[in-house]
């Protein structure tokens, strides 16, 4: 692959027919993307979407392949479906996970909000819902796919416990007892639940796969913890592995995120950064981590996120190149960069998706092409 290789990195809001309002708005716009995206067969769909005869499951199959064909048309190298069959990261891992029970919905920052469960025995995987996503996925992609699933430090992070804490070891005192616990229901959402999701799909062809590990930092004394864990689950596995942690203190991943068998890590750069233009310190602050990386001379290459997928602003393609060039100076390698958002685009309407996909292509083109004239 060329140098600053493009790729998604997880959701894209649902396509327009999955909303709970199927009106004639959501029709139109239906239309209109099966169009723009080059859709094949899509008028039929939009008719019979129209007379209201497509079941659930052909509504999830259309929209897996507009989010394939929307990431496709972008030019990105590296694409998904914009995860358009699951609920949410969390909750959908854990709808498939035996031993969990759902108490009631937080809310996590604007109006976003998921189930939040209780983890009452030893979780193991019940059902395995990506293998099917992912061979719909493999059949219809034109390009290589990177499946992203929840990592095990996330997923048990996020539950309350109640099963580990009652079995650890009362003599060894709480903070003891919690930090037993915490490791045990860990390292079993590991091996019972993510390294068999991780074989299945391996089993069937997938050579790529991101681990989202958004609570990574969230207590800096288990960040060796998450790592550990994350080992564990790839032990042995042929595929190329992505880390992503999105909106934390990469700081504080040092120095155990060095012993991480990944091949990616995937950060978030944008949200932090300047839009003026330029490859200096004051207008790329965003991007000052990655002296970190190169100071610890990592061994696995660095997707920081160049692209804002908290706001409506397109980032211009010069925008772009000025971020991937500026990170591949600090790494002193632009083979160790990739190009990609901070995070997934489910925020955003698709029109600022698709334009701000775009965008990332087209100044990752432009960074390339100025290390070719070199």
């Amino acid at each position: 692959m060329s140098l600053f290789p493009t790729q998604e990195v997880g959701s894209l809001m649902r396509a327009p027919f999955l909303r709970k309002r199927l009106d004639e708005k959501a029709v139109s716009e239906a239309w209109y993307w099966g169009r723009m995206l080059g859709v094949v067969e899509f008028e039929e769909f939009v008719q019979r979407l129209r007379r209201g005869e497509c079941s659930s499951e052909e509504l999830r199959d259309w929209a897996s392949l507009y989010g394939i064909r929307l990431h496709e048309t972008a030019g990105l190298d590296v694409v998904y479906d914009g995860e358009q069959r699951r609920i949410e990261m969390y909750e959908h891992a854990l709808r498939q996970v035996r031993g969990v029970e759902f108490l009631g919905k937080v809310k996590v920052w604007d109006a976003e909000t998921y189930n939040k469960a209780a983890i009452k025995s030893k979780p193991s995987l019940a059902e395995n819902s990506y293998v099917p996503e992912f061979l719909f996925v493999k059949r219809h992609a034109r390009k290589q796919i990177k499946i992203p699933l929840t990592g095990p430090y996330t997923l048990a992070e996020w539950s309350f416990d109640e099963y580990y804490i009652a079995r650890a070891d009362a003599s060894r005192g709480l903070v003891n007892r919690k930090r037993e616990a915490k490791r045990e229901m860990v390292f079993d959402f590991a091996r019972e639940v993510v390294r068999p999701a991780v074989l299945s799909l391996v089993e069937r062809g997938a050579d790529r796969i991101q681990i989202d590990e958004p609570a990574a930092t969230t207590k800096p004394e288990e960040v060796g913890l998450f790592v550990e864990a994350f080992n564990e689950l790839v032990k042995g596995v042929n595929a190329r592995f992505t880390i992503h942690i999105c909106y934390s203190d990469y700081n504080l991943l040092f120095p155990h995120i060095l012993e991480a068998k990944t091949h990616e890590l995937s950060i978030e750069c944008a949200n932090r950064d300047t839009v003026k233009p330029g490859q200096g310190p004051g207008e790329r602050r965003g991007y000052e981590i990655l002296k970190l990386f190169k100071e610890h001379s990592q061994g696995f290459a660095v997707a920081p996120g160049v692209i804002d997928v908290h706001t409506d602003f397109i980032e211009p393609p010069e925008l772009v190149k000025d971020r991937l060039l500026y990170s591949a100076k600090l790494l002193d390698d632009p083979s160790l960069v990739i190009a990609c958002n901070d995070c997934g685009l489910r925020t955003r309407r698709w029109e600022v998706a698709f334009k701000k996909e775009k965008s990332l292509v087209e100044g990752a083109s432009l960074a390339r092409n100025t290390f070719e004239k070199r």
